[in-house]
């Protein structure tokens, strides 16, 4: 009996060593935060893997922290939980077609930016009737809660059309080709990436009204911001940025902007 007794203490012992290395292996993952349903800027495949703009940056960005790429976890982050994401440490850093806003750097620290984007508008390639902002009188429009894009909609166009929320674009999409929608408004270079998809399906209208700025998101008083800033700015200028857009964008016929933006060290 006592031995037994000794073999089955030896044996939850054993369990518990393990658990716990398990949990320090997980612990040792450098967690980024991306969109998986945007193609061309952060996308899960069916096989697992992740690919796009975003997560080509996230990647350099990553080694260029230090980190080696088999210890990088991609966790989703969507519009509505990033702030949250990055103050409670579910992730280290987010890449997520995040803009820099004043009133979200109140809860977090942004590097970057290391992409300007412009809100736009993603129709239907029949149609013909939707040319911007101005034309959206009487019609259903789709963004995502939590973004800059729907909260712009809600303060300066609430009058003329009624906004349907959803949680993420590829839902927008999906309504739009269903025709429960007339258009799908968020920035631009995130609509090429669906008229990548859906080519012959859907079109950028090519008018946009707004500057949005895409920083990588950093927990407050990060440690890390002045050398991500580092590492974007060797990106614009070793060939990196543009080979990440090229290889996730180049097919869509939305262009790379002629000078990569300016990092703004604040």
């Amino acid at each position: 009996m006592r031995t037994k007794m000794m073999a089955a203490t030896l044996a939850a012992g054993l369990a518990l060593s393990l658990t716990a290395c398990g949990g320090d292996d997980d612990d040792d993952k450098f967690k980024i935060g991306i969109k998986v349903d945007q193609p061309g800027l952060g996308l899960k495949e069916s096989d697992g893997s992740f690919s796009g703009f975003d997560v080509d940056m996230a990647r350099y960005i990553a080694e260029g922290l230090g980190h080696d790429l088999d210890d990088v976890e991609f966790v989703e982050a969507v519009s509505a939980n990033r702030e949250t994401f990055l103050e409670n440490g579910t992730v280290d850093m987010i890449l997520a077609t995040y803009s820099i806003t004043d009133e979200r750097k109140e809860k977090v620290d942004f590097a970057g930016p290391y992409y300007v984007a412009g809100q736009d508008l993603l129709v239907r390639a029949d149609d013909d009737s939707i040319t911007g902002p101005e034309s959206l009188d009487g019609k259903t429009l789709c963004s995502v809660t939590g973004s800059t894009s729907a909260q712009r909609v809600k303060d300066e166009y609430s009058d003329k059309v009624q906004l349907q929320e959803f949680d993420s674009y590829s839902k927008c999409v999906d309504a739009l080709l269903g025709g429960q929608i007339d258009a799908l408004t968020t920035d631009d270079i995130i609509l090429a990436g669906f008229a990548q998809q859906h080519p012959g399906e859907l079109k950028v209208v090519g008018s946009p009204f707004s500057e949005e700025n895409y920083g990588v998101g950093l927990p407050k008083d990060s440690e890390d911001r002045d050398k991500i800033n580092d590492l974007i700015e060797e990106a614009f200028e070793d060939g990196a940025w543009e080979k990440a857009f090229n290889d996730n964008l180049g097919d869509s016929g939305y262009p790379l902007p002629e000078t990569p933006p300016t990092v703004d060290r604040y």
